[in-house]
């Protein structure tokens, strides 16, 4: 088994289909091609179903995923660790957040890992499931996550950075106006913009409701997170959200009011046990210091 075999198998999934990955990686489709089937030779079972002109990935090849992308990732780490002793001024940084957390703290982050290392590329996915965080940071797909805290997966390293504070977003109309502090019971009959069930800041504020013994009445939802400031100033509703975000639509014309009691939630860093690329070490480091925490 070469280390390009492997590369070919994760580049057909990850780009959807032979042809996009051998543009991808720079080889010749009947080179990648020919590269797959020596290695399905090889273990003796189909990595690929060949279904017309579409290549599905089989049961064997699910399994073949995550070590495969571990692999080459351990790869990435081993070349990229002899560039470090010079300095870090190449390579890819794979970073994956929840939306909500992309523009903060995430981006302030990365604009200074960015103004420190200008030679890394730093790619960020942003899934709207917490359990997509856990899962692309375990099997390899991105190296470091951020997330919210606690995560149960005995194989990753969380790090706690900081804990968000949830406030209550109105429209310039709303009759809250005024208030310094709102509870759950004030809001049961506010409608509200939020995020469709099952995301984590839809779980979040469901529990808060049911925990008062009260429950949200829904007036917008929508799985852009960008237009939930925009829907508030439009007057179609109130909503939650961390306080990051509240801080920037005040200054468009939204009023913030503070929760009582307080809902927080614990964001942190999450990543694999065992060493990380340097460029990953760099940006836990500057991570690190933006909090002012020091771990090592």
């Amino acid at each position: 088994m070469e280390l390009r075999q492997v590369e070919y198998v994760v580049g057909v999934v990850e780009h959807g289909g032979f042809t996009r990955a051998a543009t991808a990686l720079h080889v010749t489709q009947p080179a990648l091609s020919e590269g797959i089937a020596r290695l399905e030779a090889e273990l003796g079972i189909a990595l690929f179903h060949r279904v017309g002109r579409r290549a599905v990935v089989s049961a064997a090849g699910e399994a073949f995923l995550e070590p495969a992308r571990q692999l080459l990732r351990d790869r990435a780490v081993l070349t990229t660790s002899v560039a470090a002793v010079v300095g870090i001024e190449a390579g890819r940084l794979d970073l994956v957040a929840l939306p909500t957390l992309a523009v903060e703290p995430l981006s302030p982050l990365v604009g200074e890992f960015r103004r420190a290392h200008p030679g890394v590329v730093v790619h960020i996915e942003q899934p709207e499931e917490a359990t997509a965080i856990t899962t692309r940071v375990r099997n390899g797909r991105s190296e470091l996550g951020l997330a919210e805290l606690p995560v149960d997966d005995a194989g990753l390293v969380s790090e706690p950075l900081l804990v968000q504070e949830l406030v209550v977003l109105l429209p310039p109309s709303s009759p809250l106006v005024g208030r310094r502090r709102l509870t759950l019971a004030d809001l049961a009959a506010v409608p509200l913009v939020m995020t469709p069930p099952g995301t984590p800041m839809r779980r979040l504020i469901d529990g808060a409701f049911a925990d008062a013994g009260a429950a949200a009445t829904l007036a917008v939802e929508t799985e852009h997170r960008e237009a939930l400031v925009a829907l508030v100033l439009a007057g179609a509703g109130a909503s939650i959200l961390p306080a990051p975000l509240a801080d920037t639509a005040r200054a468009a014309g939204a009023v913030a009011v503070a929760l009582s009691p307080r809902l927080r939630r614990q964001v942190g860093l999450v990543r694999r046990r065992g060493p990380v690329s340097p460029a990953a070490g760099a940006f836990i480091d500057i991570t690190r210091s933006h909090f002012g925490r020091d771990h090592r």
